[in-house]
Parts: structure tokens; C-alpha cells; sequence
């Protein structure tokens, strides 16, 4: 659903556009009502028909042939961005998009952190091979559209991990959850949650992640599988929501079968959870 033009949710505020005289102080640009605009979150939205450049803090933001696009926060995002949107005659809007800060899970260990990982030539020469892929995973555009629907859950069970979530060592924290746990159950499938093209099926698993899996869903968003005992696609292949992708397992540093659901827009560590409905 669209909102009529120069309709804003809550937290757009307007700023002086510049360029020619007669251009509105109002971003001609409009947002659906489902976006979460907050930490982790995303936004949709269409620009109008005159529009030629959209960027998010400087940065170009594509929009499809239908002149919808969608964006993402990361994390960590600092509480304003700046939108700015340019018109075929040269104008251009700018606003400020308020970012609603998170209560992010955090855990204060009074005790030292422990130094971890192995660090030994081979191990490093494997694991930066495995970071290479995964990387040039994430670089496919594949012109996928699972970006345009309304994701599912990809497994039953309860969320045992949560995105965001994070453990602070004497002060020294550690790295946040980067992902959504699912303990579905050894053997039990997931499934896609969006459409998507399969863009790594790694059936030799990675030091870290085991039997990895990552889609495509077009506009620079894609999701990540990891610790799966079996993969049920190959690389290229294009899948539609709902179609099984894998089973849950253990596979890579695991302490047990569960599904890591993990999900970036560009570079962005966005929260999964926010593109399942009735969630925050």
C-alpha cells in the first residue's frame, strides 16, 4: 500500500529545499505505513514520477522502473538521516527521517573477556577463502523482487537468540548478534521467506556458519542460512516464498541445531524480525 502524495509517517520532518524557487518544502516522495523506520529496521517507499536521484546521507539509493525503492538502518544508526531527492528540473528536496533508537539486549560479564578463535596460518588462509565468498555473495544483483513482499517466518519454533543482542566483558564488549535464532529442531525445514535467487549453497560447511545459505531478494537485501545439516538448493537457483530451502542443524560453531537467520541491506546489519508482521 502507498500513501497519498505527500503523505509522511511520523518522524519526517521537513527541511528547506533548495534549488529553484517554487519547489515544495515537503520531500515529493512517499513511505508505507508497514516501514519500521528505527534501528535495524527499513523503509519503502516511492518517489514521484519527476524524480531522477534519491540518496540516503549522501549515499544513491536505486528505485525500480515503478519508482519504488527500499532502504534500510543499520544497527548502530545514529538518530537522523538525511534524505535528499532530486527532480528532472534540477531541484532538489532535502528532509531529515527521525530514527526511533532500540533497547537493545545487552549483558554485563564481570569478568574478563576470554581471547578466542584459532589464529593459525591454515585456519586463516581457509577462513579469509570463506570471506571472499560470502562477500561476493552479497555483491550479486540478481534483479530479484522478494524485496516488494511481506516476508514469512522461513521455521517454526521459539526466537532463542535475538538480533542486536550483546555481552559487554569488563567494559570490552563483544560482538552483537548479528542474526535471529530459531530452534526449529534438528531436521526440521526452513523455508524461503521472501523470493529470492540463491546466491551461496555452501554443501562443504564453513568454519563458522557450517552449511550456509544466502538469497537475494533484489535492492541490495539478502538473507543468510547458516548451521544447516542439509542444503535442498544449488547456487542460481530462483525460488519463490514458502519453497524449502534446507534443514536445520548444527553444522559450523553451533552449540546446537537452530536456524540463524541473518539479513544486510548494502552494508547495513538489519534486524529480521522487523520484516515479519506484528513484530518489533
Amino acid at each position: 500500500m502507498i500513501l497519498p502524495r505527500r503523505a509522511f509517517l511520523t518522524g519526517v520532518a521537513a527541511l528547506a529545499a533548495t534549488g529553484a524557487r517554487g519547489l515544495s518544502p515537503i520531500t515529493p516522495l512517499t513511505i508505507e505505513p508497514q516501514s519500521r523506520i528505527m534501528q535495524g529496521g527499513w523503509m519503502r517507499g516511492r518517489v514521484w514520477h519527476q524524480s531522477t536521484a534519491l540518496r540516503l546521507d549522501g549515499k544513491p539509493i536505486p528505485f525500480a522502473s515503478d519508482r519504488t525503492f527500499l532502504l534500510a538502518f543499520d544497527r548502530d544508526a545514529g538518530p537522523v538521516a538525511r534524505i535528499e531527492l532530486t527532480l528532472e528540473s534540477g531541484q532538489t528536496s532535502v528532509s531529515e527521517l527521525a530514527i526511533a533508537p532500540r533497547a537493545w539486549q545487552i549483558e554485563h560479564i564481570n569478568v574478563a573477556r576470554k581471547p578466542g578463535g584459532v589464529t593459525s596460518e591454515e585456519y586463516l588462509r581457509l577462513r579469509r577463502a570463506e570471506l571472499a565468498r560470502i562477500a561476493a555473495a552479497r555483491a550479486v544483483d540478481t534483479g530479484a523482487q522478494g524485496w516488494r513482499q511481506s516476508f514469512i517466518r522461513p521455521a517454526p519454533g521459539r526466537f532463542s537468540g535475538r538480533f542486536g543482542s550483546q555481552r559487554i566483558y569488563k567494559g570490552e564488549p563483544a560482538a552483537y548478534h548479528s542474526g535471529l535464532d530459531i530452534a526449529g529442531g534438528a531436521g526440521t525445514t526452513y523455508v524461503a521467506p521472501a523470493e529470492g535467487i540463491v546466491t551461496l549453497a555452501a554443501q562443504s560447511p564453513f568454519s563458522l556458519e557450517g552449511r550456509l545459505l544466502m538469497l537475494d531478494h533484489g535492492m541490495g537485501l539478502n538473507s543468510a542460512f547458516l548451521h544447516a545439516s542439509e542444503l535442498l538448493v544449488r547456487e542460481g537457483d530462483k525460488v519463490a516464498q514458502g519453497t524449502p530451502l534446507g534443514r536445520i542443524g548444527a553444522t559450523g560453531r553451533a552449540t546446537g541445531p537452530h536456524l540463524h537467520w541473518s539479513m544486510k541491506w548494502q552494508a547495513s546489519r538489519i534486524d529480521p524480525l522487523l520484516f515479519l508482521p506484528d513484530q518489533t
